[in-house]
């Protein structure tokens, strides 16, 4: 699991069946930025992600992927390889808050 940013969406008019009505996004993966350890940094990456949850660009989210991905009940039955678990609200490393959503640090 790891954290990533919602930077977009993918809308696919044909898929198969079991893909209709589900919200794809494009997110980003994010670490610790290494030197401060004070800020989240991207790592460079993107991925497409199912979201049962409701999340929107610009949210940090948890995410999983492979075969975790469909252990989720409302993905259990999906050809997917990457699902949101989580909004992510805060996350505190070494004391410290580096992310906080109200403020959208």
């Amino acid at each position: 699991m790891f954290v990533a940013r919602v930077t977009g969406s993918v809308v696919s008019t044909q898929k198969v069946e079991s893909m209709v009505g589900q919200k794809l996004l494009v997110v980003e993966p994010y670490r610790l930025e290494a030197k401060k350890r004070e800020s989240l940094t991207t790592t460079g990456r993107t991925f497409v992600a199912v979201d049962t949850l409701g999340a929107g660009v610009d949210d940090f989210v948890l995410l999983t992927q492979g075969s975790s991905a469909r252990m989720t009940e409302g993905t259990s039955k999906l050809p997917i390889d990457a699902v949101v678990v989580g909004i992510v609200d805060q996350v505190h490393v070494d004391n410290g808050c580096v992310y906080r959503r109200e403020s959208g640090e």
